[in-house]
């Protein structure tokens, strides 16, 4: 399978030019292509090139066609810097579009031009018209899913054969989002980084929402001071792999559950990989290491991410604050970096091992453990959930970044501003890279 993922912010520019007026007009799409670990590719798209009015041939109400000149020019790129090629295009009219025939002639030679040239790369195309969108593999009849990321997750166009729900179990849910909201959770596959105190709880409300598929990454197991936060846990799970704990709530909930675990540590790359086959992402680890690897996924991947962190501060043995923060990290929304949350000289203490950090003269003892209660992760983590439901199902839930003070019972919502060329988030960055740039984690 394949599919097409497109910030909202970036397909609202290409819907804008291609639909300003009764006339025809197209644009180029460079993506980068990933293919996950179950086969499915996805285009990520980089960049949208528009032509200009000398780069047609013709263009008319009913025909747009390019000069071979503009054509060469975007192939000869997208196979210097190994893209892939969406070439969109728009039928004037508020019906619901469809590929003409002569858009199927045009597509095969398309096609049989760009085989020669990146035999590797999967092409697509794409037809917008005021009724909606529709997409698929270039010269192929085989239609393709596009997403759009950016307040909400999206589905722009989605092929016919999408599996039902188990609507009965969560009829109460799907009272209030409705059978397209349940359906849409039924088909994601989420990814929970850290089973602790929050993600224990997120893995536990995911499966009472209904998704049925995970992948669950954590490196440590059960000791007897996680007891009174691990939801789940009990004292004969003391040593057992937090992913395995969390695995056992899920499939005793659902025999039908997929459940990936993955005992290892996020900041080393060859486990951070693996979150690139998921949907979604929570982001549930206390590192500064750990995050930074995480929105870097998020952005590089164009997979949405929530991550969220809860704090209590004490002075001589009284609490001065209790915090929490959820955070959505997706296209068009600052990344941690840009936020301020992330410390470099953290992030450079969290990358070493332990040989490394006893050689550096800057790093004195281990760090103490921060103070936890599960009220409030069990707040932050619900917090989390409500956003998760409203990013992915449309509940008129707006907020994408909240901060939580248990003192004065106050949430606010707030919006981070991405600085400009941020090495994350914006299109100089990692944005929509994929594999083309390497995680700044641990490579071994």
């Amino acid at each position: 399978m394949i599919d097409i993922t497109i910030g909202a912010a970036d397909f609202a520019v290409l819907k804008a030019d291609l639909l300003a007026d009764d006339v025809e007009r197209c644009a180029i799409l460079y993506a980068s292509q990933f293919t996950r670990a179950d086969g499915r590719t996805r285009l990520l798209v980089r960049e949208i090139d528009l032509p200009s009015s000398d780069d047609y041939m013709c263009q008319r109400s009913d025909e747009a066609v390019l000069r071979p000149a503009y054509v060469a020019r975007i192939t000869k790129r997208a196979n210097r810097e190994n893209l892939s090629l969406v070439f969109v295009h728009s039928h004037p009219g508020a019906s619901s579009p469809h590929f003409s025939i002569t858009d199927d002639d045009g597509e095969r030679h398309l096609a049989a031009f760009l085989a020669t040239r990146q035999p590797a790369n999967v092409h697509a195309a794409l037809v917008v018209s005021r009724g909606g969108i529709r997409a698929r593999q270039l010269g192929t009849g085989k239609e393709i899913r596009v997403v759009a990321l950016g307040e909400y997750r999206t589905i722009l166009f989605e092929p016919d054969g999408v599996p039902d729900a188990a609507l009965e179990t969560f009829d109460r849910q799907v009272r209030a989002f409705g059978v397209s909201g349940q359906r849409k959770l039924a088909t994601l596959r989420v990814a929970i980084v850290g089973l602790g105190g929050t993600g224990s709880i997120i893995a536990q409300q995911l499966a009472h929402l209904g998704i049925q598929d995970f992948i669950l990454i954590d490196p440590d197991v059960i000791e007897i001071t996680n007891l009174n936060r691990v939801v789940g846990a009990v004292s004969t799970d003391i040593g057992r792999a937090k992913v395995d704990v969390a695995a056992r709530y899920i499939e005793g909930f659902s025999l039908d559950a997929n459940v990936m675990r993955l005992k290892g540590d996020v900041i080393r790359a060859q486990v951070a990989k693996a979150i690139t086959d998921a949907d979604v992402v929570f982001g549930c680890t206390d590192s500064h290491g750990s995050r930074s690897v995480l929105q870097q996924v998020a952005y590089q991947y164009l997979i949405p991410c929530i991550d969220m962190g809860s704090t209590i501060t004490t002075e001589t043995g009284s609490i001065t604050g209790v915090f929490g923060r959820v955070q959505l990290l997706a296209p068009g929304f600052a990344c941690l970096s840009c936020s301020g949350l992330l410390h470099p000289e953290e992030v450079r203490r969290d990358m070493m091992s332990a040989f490394e950090k006893k050689q550096d003269p800057y790093i004195l003892g281990d760090r103490e453990p921060a103070p936890a209660v599960i009220s409030l992760n069990a707040t932050v983590a619900s917090l989390a959930m409500t956003m998760f439901m409203a990013y992915v199902t449309g509940i008129p839930s707006t907020a994408r970044y909240i901060l939580y003070n248990a003192i004065n019972s106050t949430l606010h919502s707030v919006r981070s501003v991405s600085v400009t060329n941020c090495y994350i988030c914006s299109h100089a960055g990692t944005l929509a890279r994929g594999d083309s740039v390497l995680l700044f984690a641990r490579q071994d």
